[in-house]
């Protein structure tokens, strides 16, 4: 962990290019994905900074781009879903998906006849299966061993990731820091300094992609070991701190307090 005291009053001038993960980040967690919501404030945050930016801003989330869509609804940006397994290099873009193996679905149906019952939820993301334990955390180290067992049903690339409230199964190529090194190579963000922003286990790899380009990488309320340079306490820090730094001119003193 090699997270830096505070990040300096403002962020440096520079190009800057804005990659944003969502739950944990910008938006509180719920027991239930689908028990979350987006303010209008927070939109025309995004909106502002999409401007301000000049396009150079991509949520980079686990989620599927249709329920980012649909969370935002109506406001649209270019976006890494199902932790770049989808991706819409274009806000009116069209979406590149990818297929699901066809034994998913019965793992699915198998996790989900042990556990649902229990207040775990079974979320279904295509190639992606989610098991969410926030409302019965006791529960964790089960759904862990039954995704943990179920890889040999499953073609060969496939990784189990434990996360703070849940775990998840994923092909290998499922990467964010796969996903920021793509857009990086695309207009508007090619000659910019990447900044990412993301909370969960899940983000590492867009942390150690963002440090090794010579950008930001900040953690919103960090548990553990971390390769972000930076933390942030909580999502209203985080998104006082986008506001201070990117949704107002550049020459404006940040707030949002970056800790130890």
């Amino acid at each position: 962990m090699n997270i830096q005291a505070d990040l300096t009053p403002q962020l440096p001038e520079g190009r800057w290019a804005l990659f944003l993960d969502i739950d944990g980040t910008l938006l509180e967690h719920a027991a239930h994905p689908d028990a979350v919501s987006v303010s209008d404030e927070l939109r025309q945050l995004l909106q502002t900074i999409e401007h301000r930016l000049d396009g150079a801003i991509a949520f980079i989330t686990g989620r599927s781009i249709a329920a980012v869509d649909h969370l935002f609804d109506p406001l649209k940006l270019r976006i890494a879903g199902l932790y770049g397994l989808e991706h819409r290099l274009l806000p009116d873009g069209e979406i590149e998906a990818a297929d699901a193996p066809a034994d998913m679905a019965a793992l699915a149906d198998e996790i989900e006849l042990e556990l649902a019952s229990k207040a775990v939820y079974v979320e279904r993301k295509g190639p992606v299966l989610a098991i969410h334990t926030r409302a019965a955390p006791q529960l964790l180290a089960r759904a862990t061993e039954l995704v943990e067992a179920a890889l040999s049903r499953l073609p060969q690339g496939y990784r189990v990731i434990a996360g703070n409230a849940g775990v998840e199964l994923m092909p290998l190529e499922a990467a964010k820091g796969a996903a920021i090194r793509r857009f990086m190579q695309l207009d508007p963000f090619t000659g910019r300094r990447p900044v990412f922003l993301g909370d969960d286990t899940s983000d590492e790899n867009g942390f150690d992609t963002v440090n090794a380009a010579g950008g930001i990488s900040i953690r919103v309320k960090p548990q553990g070991e971390t390769a972000a340079r930076f933390a942030i306490e909580d999502v209203a820090s985080a998104i006082a701190w986008l506001e201070a730094n990117f949704g107002e001119p550049v020459a404006q003193t940040a707030r949002g307090n970056l800790v130890a």
